[in-house]
């Protein structure tokens, strides 16, 4: 199976569609597909390219790259609206090359609210024909898949996760923050969707004695200085701090060193910081946008709504609990994480739907 995976950037700062990619390729490459990975910002070289099988980095413009991959089975591309995404589709049709789209949140009611003129123009003009195109759409939660459904693309939809890497348990055990004070963080991109004023809005609510709120992600659009000045009105300059873009041992090193971690997303389709957090063995509170129910059933965090009455109402049952019962329920996300996320079995229902696909189906 040969497939052209196209992400809009595959640098760790944009997030997680950039790690999940990029793992995929990974994955799929280990399972004996033959992998071309290639993202308009030229970032293929950039990524983690080998999980125990070659992925090929391309470079160049979208034609340049299919060209120099070589006819593909299957175009697999994650995003819509951005100029290579039409591209990409009207290459596809041009070739005869079945295409696949993930659309990783885009087309959610908020993410479609947001800049909503813009995205007006571009439906009509070309997005709405592009994606009733595709072969195949792909969602990454179910709640995403409801949501592509009612659009009515007449379209397939399949739903298949994203994949986490567990990381190895620490040699010793995980620093949960300093004696005394205990660290709540935020991981992500600094952007309107992700709901911090809501949340520094809670937190001066809640205003928890012994803790702090850690902010760690790239500022995306000024909106840093947003939240910043939010945090600052409200007294909250000595325990809110922004530590910027983590990556790779750093972020893991911040992830060992959470005692919790706050997702006060309006959109999300899936969530990859969610289950990077279990991974690690963090609990998680985060809103009822953001598709992961399954956390309070397996006792390893909580969802409340994404409005500051909802955010303070988590934030006062999740930072009244003791270091111990905080451990225990990110032990219990560690096993969720371990038993229903790993990389193998993603790229594995991949490869049967690409196989379809292939074959006329």
């Amino acid at each position: 199976m040969k497939v052209f995976l196209a992400g809009t950037s595959l640098r760790a700062a944009y997030g997680g569609p950039a790690v999940s990619v990029a793992s995929l390729a990974g994955a799929l490459a280990k399972a004996g597909a033959e992998v071309g990975l290639w993202a308009p910002d030229q970032s293929a070289p950039e990524a983690a390219l080998t999980r125990d099988g070659a992925v090929r980095a391309l470079a160049g413009g979208p034609e340049q790259a299919l060209d120099d991959f070589g006819a593909p089975d299957v175009i697999h591309d994650n995003g819509v609206w951005l100029p290579h995404n039409h591209a990409l589709a009207r290459l596809a049709a041009a070739r005869a090359t079945p295409r696949i789209v993930s659309t990783r949140g885009m087309l959610e009611p908020w993410a479609l609210r947001h800049k909503r003129w813009k995205k007006s123009l571009a439906w009509r003009a070309y997005q709405r024909r592009d994606l009733r195109a595709a072969r195949l759409h792909h969602a990454t939660s179910e709640a995403e898949a409801e949501n592509l459904r009612r659009m009515g693309l007449g379209v397939a939809v399949d739903m298949i996760a994203n994949g986490v890497d567990l990381p190895a348990p620490p040699a010793e055990a995980p620093r949960r923050g300093e004696a005394g004070v205990r660290t709540a963080m935020f991981l992500g991109r600094i952007y309107p969707v992700k709901g911090l004023p809501a949340l520094i809005e809670a937190w001066a609510r809640v205003r928890p004695a012994g803790w702090r709120l850690e902010i760690a992600g790239p500022d995306e659009a000024g909106h840093q200085a947003e939240v910043a000045h939010l945090a600052a009105k409200a007294g909250l300059g000595e325990v809110v701090s922004f530590v910027g873009p983590l990556e790779g041992r750093a972020k893991a090193a911040a992830l060992n060193a959470a005692d919790l971690l706050v997702l006060p997303s309006h959109s999300e389709s899936f969530g990859m910081v969610v289950a990077e957090a279990l991974a690690h063995g963090v609990p998680v509170l985060t809103t009822t946008a953001v598709p992961w129910p399954g956390l309070a059933q397996a006792g390893c965090g909580w969802r409340v709504e994404p409005t500051p009455d909802g955010l303070a109402d988590g934030l006062r049952r999740a930072l009244a609990c003791d270091r111990a019962t905080l451990r225990r329920m990110g032990a219990r996300g560690r096993e969720l994480v371990a038993a229903d996320y790993g990389w193998d079995g993603v790229a594995a229902r991949f490869l049967a739907a690409y196989a379809r696909l292939a074959a006329g189906g």
